[in-house]
């Protein structure tokens, strides 16, 4: 049975993390979760943190960490324009787990001067990276 693909293409501003033929991707977008296949409707949508995790044409599954940026869905091709990436075995799970802890512990205090919006970005950064290292782990487990 033919399978149909569509080329992904992910950089940062630092490099190109990816580029290849693929036949899904699930990525965090602004409005939630999104699952692209080939023939996916065009899309242009902001990317919050979370994990893009995509399946190759040689079904091989890739997760990565994606700290935000742009996504934009054409009929041949796929960008994402992340503001950080980082491969599963780039993560610092002690740091991830530190940032999450302190921002959890600012969020709870009842002081007044708390910038709220900061403390869940942060938390929201440190929950995504520790959510990557995870599903990383099941993908291992599931082999």
């Amino acid at each position: 049975m033919p399978f149909f693909t569509v080329n992904l293409s992910i950089v940062s501003a630092q490099e190109s993390i990816f580029s290849g033929c693929i036949k899904s991707l699930q990525i965090t977008g602004c409005e939630g979760e999104l699952g692209i296949v080939p023939g996916h409707a065009p899309l242009l949508t902001a990317l919050t943190p979370g994990m893009a995790r995509f399946i190759t044409k040689d079904d091989t599954e890739e997760v990565l960490y994606i700290a935000g940026g742009m996504l934009e869905v054409q009929p041949n091709s796929i960008i994402v324009l992340a503001d950080v990436v980082k491969r599963v075995n780039d993560i610092d799970v002690q740091a991830a787990l530190a940032a999450k802890q302190r921002a959890e512990e600012q969020i709870n205090k009842t002081n007044g001067d708390i910038d709220y919006a900061t403390l869940a970005a942060e938390l929201a950064r440190a929950v995504a990276q520790l959510r990557v290292i995870q599903a990383n782990k099941r993908k291992h487990i599931n082999k």
